[in-house]
């Protein structure tokens, strides 16, 4: 049984962000199946979601600071947390051959994925329409759609503060 299926409640309608949630959820599969073959197998796939999950959290936080959010927001401090979880079970594995938290993140990583594609990242899909904002080149085509205060939340309606004062 796969950690977490690709979906349609997955998808958000952003190409390059569906391509790598889509390719996420494929590497976290992966190292499911690789950890049920062998130890080995699965941190060697355990370590490639981990370099994965590094250039896609990068990517969407470069998102979020070209498109009018603080450096420090609540969906990028829960990239930070996320990943730092995640390496620190690689290395607990690496170095001390303890496999048990590795065995016990991969469905809670997937139950997490699910909410926070389906929240922030809904969310930042939707911000980033509306300010026509450019991947391939990082620009913003409607620029006084960002607001001038810069977003300390995730983006969303429901997450508070939505906005920090500068």
């Amino acid at each position: 049984m796969s950690a977490l299926a690709w979906s349609e409640e997955l998808v958000l309608q952003h190409p390059q962000m569906d391509a790598t949630h889509e390719e996420f959820v494929e590497l976290l599969n992966v190292a499911q199946v690789a950890l049920a073959r062998s130890e080995a197998e699965g941190l060697a796939a355990w370590d490639a979601l981990v370099e994965h999950t590094i250039g896609h959290f990068g990517q969407e936080d470069r998102w979020m600071l070209a498109t009018g959010f603080a450096k420090d927001n609540c969906h990028s401090r829960q990239h930070d947390q996320v990943l730092a979880i995640m390496q620190e079970v690689a290395r607990l594995a690496r170095d001390h051959q303890d496999f048990g938290p590795l065995q016990r993140i991969i469905p809670e990583l997937a139950a997490w994925f699910s909410m926070h594609a389906q929240s922030m990242d809904s969310s930042l899909a939707v911000h980033l329409q509306v300010a026509g904002f450019d991947p391939a080149t990082g620009l913003c085509q409607k620029p006084q759609a960002v607001d001038a205060a810069p977003i300390s939340g995730c983006g969303s309606d429901h997450c508070a503060p939505d906005h920090a004062s500068a």
